[in-house]
């Protein structure tokens, strides 16, 4: 056993509750209650209930819920946790607070399921989802819960978070304020997928997802099935595994890997795991909250965010987004850093208090109008380290900008006027690595590679570099960004990545609180964004083609949003490569059927080619 990895997973999957010490105050403020809520198939959920000691008929709080897969231990009627609520602000300002285990999980009945398919139309009681369990268990305590106004509002950060969002499609009138953090929206478009390429970098998570429980237990039943590696480098015990068809050696009973390697492309399996296209009038406030450089969740917040806003433009449907990574803004390091970046002081308590907590006590203890005081957006620009509102989000007087990738290297603002193009010898055997890091790869998900130095990358025969000149004003990215690529290889098949990256001058000098003192910033690569696409999924998710080899194809994919100002002095680069190792699983590059089933001998060299009329759409704010 891996007891140093298992103990840090464990800390990772309790995101609110990750200590469980015993404190005073929980305990001298608050009632704790354990109930067992039966769902509508009679199935029923482990709940417990934190009720504020003055709590009466009379003296009445809202509900603050949060439902999860990763316990809502420390378990027993005597034992508290060291914080209740979003944060220690949200827990001293007066709430009823609530938390159940999901099906399947730990003290509650039932089959876990990952990433529980919506039902629209249930027609009968064993039609249920996520959100007939959210509104079971709300209608029940309403109804049972002494001292609750009638009000609830529902938060929850990651796997938490979807089970926020799911909850609104509850449509319980006494749902009245929701926040989902850093949710899941889509499994093929975000967490263990980008794009339909599989994120090898949750190879190690598969135990905690993919094994059901035999009973209720408060104990995690899935520890025995992680194993040892043997080593610190997952980059070496990735590439060492090979083909991912050799991950049965240990997966071979994980039901969630199973799901996984048989069901390579967008097919029914995951589109009814998908949430986005269940969203149609939505009642409760919403406030997607997530971090710029949340490694895992990024996509969710902002496809949530935008899908109410096209399905309801009348709801009340806001979107926070900081300089964080996932979950970070639930807890305060004092100074906020993302890797070497250094974004300021208390960023996470600003939070809590300027937005967060105004949000629930609005909704839930305000008029619970539309004038909640808050912005439709509330965006942290990461090149200027400040916070900016907007009323909408994308901003509609954004001007879009085109930056073709010159042959020459240099990014242009118009195409150029002679055909010209690049090419670079991919080799799978020998992948660019996704952080220099190798401390970081054999870790829970990964992080810090969201917002670290680029130099090792771009220094690779295998990695395009494009990079503007020298900025004499700054430049604010303010919105989507669009990658039209044109490209051709000698294989049949190929990943493309893309990387948007803020260049520091020489002279820029170290901050104060360097977490790692051998990083320069002088000439930082600093990633702001990045993405990849699977060239078999260009045309459609649901099926795969293959590229012909020699012919020039578009390969045109999103990145995720972007709000960064690359300042006067700073120049704008783009990298393009084809191996994101071990992040992204290897692509054969030769086209297979079920990558997940690739031999060996499928893993073949290939020399791909970037033509200079591919181009990089983005906005740029005013």
């Amino acid at each position: 056993m891996m007891k140093k990895f298992t103990t840090l997973l464990l800390l990772a999957l309790c995101c609110c509750n990750a200590l469980f010490a015993q404190t005073d105050y929980v305990k001298d403020h608050f009632t704790k209650k354990d109930v067992y809520i039966t769902m509508r198939d009679g199935v029923k959920l482990f709940t417990s209930i934190y009720t504020p000691k003055d709590a009466t008929a009379k003296n009445k709080y809202p509900i603050m819920m949060q439902r999860t897969c990763y316990s809502i231990g420390p378990y027993g009627e005597t034992k508290y946790p060291y914080q209740l609520g979003p944060s220690a602000l949200m827990m001293k300002e007066g709430y009823i607070f609530v938390y159940q285990d999901v099906r399947g999980r730990y003290k509650s009945e039932g089959t876990w399921t990952n990433m529980t398919p919506a039902i629209d139309n249930k027609k009968s009681k064993t039609d249920v989802d996520e959100g007939s369990d959210t509104y079971d268990t709300i209608d029940w305590l309403i109804k049972n819960v002494t001292g609750n106004n009638g009000k609830v509002g529902q938060w929850g950060i990651s796997y938490p978070g979807f089970y926020t969002a799911a909850g609104i499609l509850s449509n319980h009138p006494a749902l009245k304020a929701s926040s989902p953090q850093a949710p899941i929206s889509d499994f093929f478009f975000d967490d263990f997928h980008h794009n339909g390429a599989f994120i090898e970098g949750y190879f190690f998570t598969f135990p905690v997802f993919g094994v059901q429980k035999k009973d209720t237990t408060s104990k995690s039943w899935f520890t025995d099935k992680m194993f040892n590696a043997g080593t610190r480098d997952g980059y070496q015990f990735l590439l060492d595994l090979g083909p991912l068809k050799n991950a049965d050696k240990y997966y071979k009973d994980n039901f969630f890997w199973q799901e996984t390697i048989n069901h390579p492309n967008y097919d029914d399996f995951w589109q009814k795991r998908g949430l986005l296209k269940h969203f149609g009038k939505v009642k409760p406030a919403v406030m997607l909250v997530g971090g710029w450089f949340d490694a895992e969740d990024l996509t969710g917040p902002l496809a949530i965010y935008k899908t109410i806003k096209k399905s309801d433009p009348s709801a009340y449907n806001t979107i926070v987004m900081g300089p964080f990574g996932h979950g970070r803004w639930s807890r305060e390091t004092g100074h906020t850093l993302h890797s070497n970046v250094y974004f300021g002081d208390s960023i996470a308590t600003f939070y809590q208090k300027e937005i967060e907590a105004k949000f629930f006590n609005h909704f839930l203890k305000g008029k619970g109008d539309k004038n909640s005081g808050l912005p439709n957006a509330y965006m942290y620009n990461t090149g200027k380290k400040e916070w900016a509102t907007f009323d909408k989000w994308p901003v509609p007087t954004a001007e879009h900008r085109k930056l073709f990738l010159g042959a020459d290297g240099k990014l242009a603002s118009t195409q150029p006027g002679t055909a010209a193009s690049v090419d670079f010898v991919s080799d799978p055997m020998k992948p660019v690595p996704y952080t220099e890091d190798n401390s970081t790869t054999m870790g829970f998900t990964p992080h810090n590679y969201m917002s670290e130095d680029q130099r090792f990358a771009g220094r690779r025969p295998d990695v395009l570099v494009y990079q503007s000149e020298v900025l004499t004003d700054d430049v604010t990215l303010g919105g989507e960004i669009m990658a039209h690529l044109k490209v051709a290889t000698t294989g049949s098949d190929a990943d493309w990545v893309v990387k948007l990256i803020d260049v520091y001058p020489p002279d820029e000098q170290n901050h104060p609180y360097m977490p790692n003192k051998s990083i320069i910033l002088s000439n930082y690569w600093q990633m702001v964004r990045s993405e990849v696409m699977p060239a078999r999924f260009r045309n459609s998710f649901e099926k795969p083609e293959a590229m012909v080899p020699g012919q020039k194809t578009d390969v045109n994919f999103q990145l995720q949003d972007v709000l960064h100002t690359f300042k006067k002095g700073h120049r704008i680069m783009i990298q393009v490569q084809s191996t994101w190792f071990p992040i992204v699983a290897r692509n054969p590059q030769k086209f297979v059927e079920n990558p997940y089933k690739a031999n060996e001998s499928d893993y073949i060299k290939a020399t791909h080619q970037v033509f200079n009329d591919s181009y990089i759409d983005v906005e740029v704010l005013k």
